[in-house]
């Protein structure tokens, strides 16, 4: 191949060079008499970010060739703890006499220094930012604005240093004054609406609990206070009317409105949809966020302001909020469905304002991305505003169901009274004409009754005196009975030791469990009550029946402790009528015998019958001859 001439391929190097260096140039806004408004996206800006916060504006200078191009849509400051340099560049085509501005938006940025240039070639600083006085602008407007002074045609770089403790997207825009100006008014003129709307809806709700006394309308105030205080914060609207003076609030001003957001939102939810009767378990949920919210909030205030930044917390009470009106709404409660529509617009607005401030949502419209948020709360006040009004329009319909029922109600009782009525009137009548009837009846048994009063006068003198005599007669009787009884009890207690008693003689010696116990009583501490712990002689009622306590140590006994009934699965009478029936049997009882005859299982019968023949075989051994006890020596 024929080799190129030197001077072409030098040509071509320098085409090349000039290629390449196009290629990576920062794109340069033109501006005519036509353009009256511009943003600066992509790589219309380059960013030089300062880590130390200490490179002076002729250092910048110097360091032209170490700005990167801006890759995001916006460019912004993603190192919080930095200082970021912005560079645009314009081409004038005629001259511009003050005319024109610089505008900034996003009104939380902390510090925003501008390095304009004027028709002599030099620089002008000026400065704005959250963190002067509102008074500093040039002008009132809640945007940072610069004035760009008389300027030849030609090419001119603007500078800016924004240093801000936020997460800020960097909005750079020119602006002819005409046209800032005409924004501006319907910007402002929206805002008048907007917060406007907010009063109006505060005044009505507010009205409302004054007139029906029920706490949702208050806590809706408060709550849409809360979303008014949030955006006049947000867009710099209370910075302009409520402290200009004071800017060390814009630090507080997102952080406590969004606080107040949170709990206004999750107390009104739980008191428009009823959540503590109708979902206990989000409600004890809530309550546990509105604590954990306020330590956060808390903590934040302070000891660590800059934590107010991290709006995305907001997201766990909404989403609280919103999951438990869908719960409640699927459970049939019809006015939340208003409640869930109203925090899915909510939550659309978030959406759309999360992608705007990432600059993912720059092919939106500016107003639909700007003011998403607010268009969304107007939607959500309006749809929470129907939700308050269809639980009354419920409830007024079930209180006049309610009235109509009582109503009728009343009918049927007063149809009912006179039928009653009537029914009585015809009794009584009926029942007048049987008493008018039977009264000439009962006059002439008077007089019989009289004849027979003077016979039962003469019989009861007669009977007076035989009542003296069987009075005294009594009296013998009733000591012959307490005597009679008397010697029944010892034979039935004799034979009860004995061998001669059957079921139903020993069931009426030994009925229930309070007589056993008694006997058992009586029988344990025959001799005097010694405390098995510390000997103590003196004793009082224990908790149990027939138990002893110990006045000195309060150690309680039973009467069951220490016998053979101790531990014992079965009813006491029936335990007493099982030890006697081994007794009179000397233990030749099978366990089925005892269980047909006590009703008890084979198996208890067996176990509890091998424990009282161990017992007996015991006491045979000990018992003396002539031992009178009976059944009863087993017990002990």
């Amino acid at each position: 191949m024929k080799r190129l001439p030197k001077l072409t391929k030098y040509l071509f190097v320098f085409y090349l060079c000039l290629w390449a260096l196009n290629l990576h140039a920062q794109n340069i806004l033109r501006i005519d008499k036509n353009v009256q408004q511009h943003k600066f996206t992509l790589n219309e800006v380059k960013y030089l970010q300062d880590s130390s916060g200490k490179l002076s504006f002729q250092d910048i200078q110097e360091m032209g060739s170490s700005f990167t191009e801006n890759s995001s849509y916006y460019p912004s400051n993603h190192h919080k703890n930095s200082t970021y340099w912005f560079r645009v560049r314009m081409y004038f085509t005629e001259p511009i006499s003050g005319n024109s501005i610089i505008e900034l938006f996003d009104q939380t940025t902390d510090e925003v220094t501008a390095y304009m240039p004027d028709k002599s070639g030099s620089y002008t600083k000026s400065e704005s930012g959250a963190n002067l006085d509102f008074s500093s602008r040039l002008f009132h407007h809640k945007n940072f604005e610069f004035l760009i002074g008389d300027t030849q045609p030609g090419y001119h770089t603007y500078y800016f240093r924004v240093k801000s403790h936020n997460a800020v997207n960097v909005i750079i825009v020119y602006r002819t004054i005409n046209y800032f100006i005409h924004y501006a008014l319907n910007e402002y003129l929206t805002y008048g609406l907007f917060y406007g709307m907010i009063l109006i809806f505060c005044f009505h709700n507010l009205l409302m609990f004054l007139a029906v006394k029920k706490r949702q309308y208050l806590y809706y105030v408060f709550y849409i206070l809360s979303v008014g205080l949030y955006e006049m914060s947000a867009d710099g609207i209370a910075f302009q009317y409520l402290w200009p003076e004071t800017p060390g609030l814009n630090h507080y001003g997102n952080g406590i409105s969004l606080y107040f957001i949170s709990i206004c939102a999750l107390v009104f939810s739980k008191e428009l949809l009823q959540v503590k009767a109708k979902a206990p378990q989000f409600n004890r949920a809530i309550n546990y966020v509105i604590l954990l919210r306020s330590v956060y909030f808390l903590y934040c205030l302070f000891f660590n302001k800059s934590l107010f930044v991290y709006k995305f917390v907001e997201v766990i009470p909404l989403s609280l909020a919103f999951a438990t009106g869908v719960y409640i709404y699927k459970n049939g409660y019809k006015p939340a469905r208003f409640f869930v529509l109203a925090y899915l617009v909510l939550f659309i607005g978030f959406i759309v304002k999360a992608l705007s401030a990432l600059g993912y949502a720059y092919f939106l419209p500016a107003p639909i991305s700007y003011y998403s948020l607010s268009f969304c709360f107007i939607i959500e006040m309006v749809l929470l505003s129907f939700a308050i009004g269809d639980q009354v329009r419920i409830l007024r319909k079930e209180k006049d169901a309610a009235h109509e029922e009582t109503i009728r109600q009343m009918h049927l009782n007063s149809q009912l009274q006179d039928s009653i009525n009537e029914e009585l009137e015809r009794q009584v009548r009926a029942r007048t004409h049987e008493l008018v009837a039977k009264s000439d009846e009962v006059r002439q048994q008077s007089l019989i009754i009289e004849n027979q009063n003077k016979e039962l006068l003469e019989a009861n003198l007669q009977l007076e005196k035989q009542a003296g005599e069987i009075l005294r007669m009594n009296v013998l009787l009733e000591k012959d009975n307490v005597q009679l009884k008397t010697n029944i009890e010892k034979v039935t207690e004799s034979r009860a030791l004995s061998t001669e008693l059957d079921y139903e003689e020993f069931s009426a010696k030994y009925p229930d469990q309070e007589t056993c116990f008694k006997f058992l009583s009586a029988l344990k501490w025959k001799d005097g009550f010694v405390c098995t712990r510390c000997s103590n002689t003196t004793y009082c009622a224990g908790r149990l029946p027939h138990s002893r306590r110990c006045t000195k140590c309060s150690y309680e006994e039973s009467a069951l402790h220490n016998t053979i009934f101790q531990n014992s699965r079965i009813p006491i009478n029936k335990a007493f009528y099982l030890t006697y029936l081994i007794y009179s049997t000397n233990g030749t009882i099978s366990s089925h015998q005892l269980s047909e005859k006590l009703d008890i299982r084979q198996s208890t019968c067996w176990t509890y019958a091998i424990r009282i023949k161990k017992v007996l075989q015991e006491k045979k051994k000990s018992r003396k001859k002539n031992d009178q006890q009976g059944w009863t020596m087993l017990v002990m």
